[in-house]
């Protein structure tokens, strides 16, 4: 039995990713499923075209030789059905983006609620992730991360204002503890820091005109999630970090207190970014247009706003 465009296709798509669960969640199937698809192909064809192990996935000689012949006229076929698309009405296809929690809560996900709203056809696969991912490596279209973070040779679109961090806690908290009078008195505070995946604590950074100042908070709680952050000071837990668009409602109604604002200026916001390439899909290039035109009319989901949308949801 000679191997047909869908067997091709798998293993074209678990080559590119070095995973079968990778694969497995492009073509929207189960992994055991790529797994007998690819056994299927290797017999077919009488040859070994993956290594295997319980952790990784290789080529060997004769499947890279078949990846390497394969993938430009896998490339062309959906170029060409790209092409197409623009015969539809409304774009369709799959759009992968790779964005960081926070910048995903409060202005990724409004963005694309509304565009989806318009755009019904296009597929909108989020991961979110803390680390620097490297997008390109790891096949997201695009990603959302602060300006800062983002490498210059990028393309990025803003899709939120300016940003800037703050501390805050209770009135109760600061009345038992005391207020800090300078940044540099915060190791000497229960302070909620953000960790890492590497596991190092992310520094407080403060700035008053010339001069700078980075903190190592004095922590009993570490957090990877600045939302259980926000939470925990909250709570009463100590000193948050937080940005001042998650923590804007509950200092507005007096349940937190801000500490340092003199000492926190505004920095780039949150950027949409992706390579730049001479082929980009067309639901990727409906979402970016859509990102340059409405993204500054998107109002945040703060975690206040979202307990608003819940309830109203509930009722």
């Amino acid at each position: 039995m000679k191997p047909n465009f869908d067997d091709f296709s798998t293993f074209i798509a678990v080559a590119r990713r070095g995973s079968f669960r990778q694969a497995s969640d492009e073509l929207g199937v189960t992994a055991s499923a790529v797994s007998h698809a690819i056994r299927q192909l290797e017999q077919k064809i009488g040859l070994r075209l993956l290594n295997r192990t319980t952790r990784s996935v290789s080529l060997t000689d004769a499947g890279q030789e078949l990846y390497e012949r394969l993938a430009p006229a896998f490339e062309d076929i959906a170029c060409t059905l790209e092409e197409l698309n623009r015969y539809r009405d409304s774009p369709v296809g799959r759009l992968r983006i790779n964005s960081v929690r926070t910048g995903a809560r409060l202005y990724l996900a409004p963005l694309v609620a509304s565009f989806r709203a318009l755009y019904p056809g296009v597929v909108i696969d989020m991961t979110l992730d803390d680390a620097i991912t490297d997008i390109v490596e790891h096949h997201f279209d695009a990603g959302v991360r602060l300006s800062a973070i983002v490498e210059k040779d990028m393309i990025a679109i803003p899709i939120s204002p300016p940003v800037r961090y703050v501390v805050v806690a209770t009135p109760t908290f600061l009345d038992a503890h005391g207020r800090p009078g300078h940044p540099a008195d915060l190791p000497g505070y229960s302070c909620i820091a953000y960790r890492y995946q590497s596991g190092r604590p992310h520094q407080w950074s403060f700035q008053r005109r010339t001069e700078k100042l980075e903190v190592a908070p004095g922590g009993t709680i570490l957090v990877n999630d600045l939302d259980i952050a926000l939470d925990l000071a909250l709570a009463g837990a100590g000193l948050g970090y937080v940005l001042h668009a998650q923590a804007a409602a509950f200092i507005e109604s007096g349940q937190l207190v801000p500490l340092f604002e003199d000492w926190l200026p505004e920095q780039a916001g949150f950027h949409l970014y992706y390579p730049g390439r001479k082929y980009l899909p067309s639901a990727f290039r409906a979402f970016i247009d859509y990102a340059r035109e409405h993204a500054h009319t998107v109002m945040p989901v703060t975690p206040a706003r979202r307990n608003k949308i819940r309830v109203s949801h509930n009722r």
